[in-house]
């Protein structure tokens, strides 16, 4: 029951990830309540990947790929869930 939570609360994370990316290409829509609750969802799990990649070279660059590696870290998260 506890694993089953935590894989619908990593695909919602996962979600909400995929609308922050979709909203940082319509900077019209960021500033507005719907936007607000995905960054705060997303907040958490985003702005460690970004210092993390930042750390080893890869925050300097035109591509922001935080979300991406948030993604992945869901994703391995998601397997120990469910092997555990």
């Amino acid at each position: 029951m506890a694993r089953r939570l935590v894989l619908i609360l990593i695909d919602i994370v996962q979600f909400t990830i995929l609308a922050r990316v979709i909203l940082s290409f319509l900077p019209d829509l960021r500033y507005n309540r719907f936007a607000d609750i995905v960054y705060k969802i997303t907040d958490p799990i985003i702005v460690p990947c970004q210092t993390i990649l930042y750390k080893i070279g890869l925050g300097n660059t035109m591509f922001d790929f935080s979300p991406i590696f948030a993604y992945f870290i869901l994703r391995i998260i998601a397997r120990l869930a469910l092997i555990l």
